[in-house]
């Protein structure tokens, strides 16, 4: 059982993914990090002997803190972060008790570079409908959760790319990008190494609406369908993906703890 300032993997998991999830500092040693360079999603890393320097940015926010093995960095880490009143707990047995339990980790060389806020940079084509909210969403969920998404004319993004050092995706000849049958979505799942089950399932409604194959999930015609309704609420391609992340989020919820549940009315009476 977690002790106090500590959190339990189990009970982390499941914030991870959703907007209650607290910011997630890794505060390994080189060394230690060499020796398995995967992050908990959604986690930076940041020299524990210079976690004041953040502590302005973290204020009024939640924070967990891990090590190797939630022991003497990550308590010393943690601790500091308290003085500067930043509300940060400890990993319960640190980045092992993760990897123990066998839960996804982010493969840290496949994210981009950060920019000078420490951010990573992203662009695709404006006028977004399915994977271009898609995978936003799953990149600040699961990746980066400061991440900026640019939204650009077609022919631009490339460009933009090039001149911003910026991210491409969704669009023909780069690397995050349709594979055969599968959509973008799938492929940041699989690069990044943090398939699981739920995500698994959001990923197949997703694909079936992307691509017009609802027969590949029931749920997909309602996801083209709120995804084609947003995209005529908002003109602004921020304030439809701000809107969106909300969809996602619903939907990840869904497939991650009621995709069991049904619902009937009127409720069918039973008789003894």
């Amino acid at each position: 059982m977690a002790s106090y300032n500590e959190i339990s993997v189990s009970a982390l998991a499941r914030l991870i993914g959703t907007p209650d999830c607290p910011a997630l500092l890794d505060v390994r040693i080189d060394e230690d990090f060499a020796d398995d360079p995967r992050l908990v999603p959604g986690a930076f890393r940041h020299p524990f002997k210079e976690v004041l320097e953040i502590a302005k940015d973290l204020t009024g926010r939640s924070v967990v803190v891990y090590c190797q093995k939630g022991l003497k960095i990550s308590q010393g880490a943690a601790a500091l972060l308290r003085t500067a009143e930043v509300r940060a707990e400890v990993l319960e047995g640190g980045q092992f008790a993760w990897r123990a339990a066998k839960l996804s980790m982010v493969s840290a060389d496949k994210l981009p570079p950060q920019d000078a806020s420490g951010r990573t940079l992203w662009v695709t084509r404006h006028r977004p409908k399915i994977d271009r909210i898609a995978c936003p969403w799953l990149i600040r969920r699961f990746m980066d959760p400061k991440a900026q998404i640019l939204f650009v004319a077609g022919s631009q993004v490339t460009n933009v790319a090039d001149r911003f050092g910026a991210t491409p995706f969704d669009i023909e000849d780069v690397f995050w990008n349709h594979r055969g049958e599968s959509c973008t979505f799938d492929t940041m799942i699989e690069e990044f190494g943090i398939a699981h089950e739920a995500l698994t399932r959001l990923a197949v409604i997703v694909r079936g609406a992307d691509t017009n194959r609802h027969d590949l999930a029931p749920e997909a015609a309602g996801l083209l369908a709120a995804s084609l309704g947003l995209s005529r609420m908002f003109r602004d391609d921020l304030k439809q993906l701000e809107a969106g992340m909300l969809l996602y989020d619903a939907f990840y919820r869904w497939a991650r703890d009621a995709a069991n549940e049904g619902h009937d009315w009127p409720a069918v009476s039973k008789r003894v």
